[in-house]
């Protein structure tokens, strides 16, 4: 028996997979209670890279073309993997590869500024049509907010903002720091529903262009201003702060660091909401593939990873909220929407990059589905009685905030 169809053979017993060879054997594995998913690989050097290394290379041999799913996608041979079980695979060798990326995660941690903006360039500084192609109208590239359940893309990622500008508690006038803006979307949308003064700070300078081009055409450069900065640089007292899908660029071990910061850019009554990926544990180390192509020097923590800083840095947890499968629902709408337009992503890059991000989009929605990843919103604050003493405040402030949708004038779709 080949080495890979031994690997197959410890992983799937339920559902259904038939593996063709490069010998052109065919081996059929799982109890059949699924529809067959066909995976060709395409030579003996692939099927040796894959049995050595799966983290990587398999995502590698799909980019490069070497691995084929001829019936059924890639999402549904990931799934088909991480249901099964895909740590059952594992020997002495890949252990030995897996502490060995541990190590290096650790040390990787705690990213100096310089680093953090060569990391954040090498995903956000891409070509802004490639984000055109799968985000929402308003290019919110984080997780959406399905509530209630069946909703659009662009309803849950206006959910989304309206869900954390209700923890926000504005108030007119106030000044509010922006850690990581995007594309300028909460931004806009904050300054409009509650008449506040936003600063918004980026590492991107795609991101910077768009954003603040975004802001000109919508009137309302005199209350919002985006930054190219670093979080750290930030001087001066906000009301409230709102960091959406950043703190994941940050590093473990410079967690201290971030909440000290925001602890001393937060007035003694100021209120913050952190919107993060989550773990239910510790993990030490990153995908390999989604470290080295798409998100170099990131690590989502667990929730125990995360409060110590904040302790320490004299913040009082006021709130947290988990979303479960929110990030699942959004990666797959992403995905449908990047598969739906594949001619046109190959013409803006080739078909490697399409198919390397198509990968990305399905391993992630694999990892939300079945191996506990979910959001965290944590809503901080430095004072007792900066935030009510019940959650009830939350619905009231977001059905005020569908008056203002209501009301609001129709946002231009982006400009690039």
């Amino acid at each position: 028996m080949s080495s890979a169809a031994r690997m197959i053979g410890k992983i799937v017993q339920t559902g259904s997979l038939r593996l063709v060879l490069p010998s052109g054997e065919t081996r059929s594995f799982g109890d059949g209670s699924e529809e067959t998913i066909v995976v060709r690989i395409a030579d003996v050097e692939a099927e040796r890279a894959i049995v050595d290394d799966p983290a990587l290379k398999l995502a590698e041999m799909y980019m490069d073309g070497r691995l084929i799913i001829e019936t059924g996608n890639i999402f549904d041979l990931l799934s088909l993997l991480r249901r099964n079980g895909v740590r059952k695979a594992g020997n002495v060798r890949l252990a030995a590869k897996t502490l060995a990326r541990a190590i290096s995660t650790q040390l990787s941690s705690r990213i100096p500024v310089n680093r953090n903006l060569q990391n954040v360039s090498h995903h956000y500084d891409l070509s802004a049509k490639l984000f055109d192609l799968f985000l929402d109208d308003d290019w919110q590239y984080s997780c959406a907010y399905f509530e209630p359940p069946g909703i659009s893309l662009d309803e849950a990622q206006l959910a989304k903002k309206r869900h954390i500008a209700a923890k926000l508690l504005l108030e007119k006038g106030n000044r509010v720091l922006e850690i990581g803006s995007g594309w300028g979307g909460m931004a806009m949308y904050l300054a409009e529903a509650e008449d506040v003064d936003v600063t918004g700070v980026t590492l991107s300078d795609e991101q910077l262009k768009v954003s603040r081009d975004r802001v000109a055409r919508r009137g309302l450069s005199n209350r919002v201003n985006f930054e190219l900065t670093d979080y750290q640089d930030v001087e001066g007292k906000f009301d409230r702060i709102v960091s959406v899908g950043m703190f994941e660029h940050v590093g473990v071990g410079n967690y201290h660091r971030f909440f000290r910061k925001v602890a001393s850019c937060l007035d003694k009554k100021g209120v913050m909401v952190l919107h993060s990926i989550c773990r239910t544990k510790p993990n030490f180390t990153t995908n390999p593939f989604i470290e080295k192509y798409i998100f170099p020097g990131g690590y989502m923590p667990s929730i125990a990873e995360v409060l110590p800083a904040v302790e320490r840095a004299g913040l009082l947890i006021k709130d947290i909220e988990i979303l479960p499968m929110h990030y699942a629902d959004t990666l797959r709408a992403w995905r449908e929407r990047f598969v739906a337009r594949k001619a046109e992503a190959i013409a803006l890059y080739d078909e490697r990059f399409f198919r390397m991000w198509e990968f990305y989009l399905a391993v992630s929605e694999t990892a939300f589905r079945h191996d506990r990843l979910f959001i965290m919103q944590l809503q901080l604050a430095r004072h007792q009685d900066a935030v009510p003493f019940d959650r009830t405040y939350i619905a009231a402030r977001e059905a005020m905030l569908r008056g203002f949708e209501a009301r609001r004038a129709p946002l231009e779709k982006v400009q690039f």
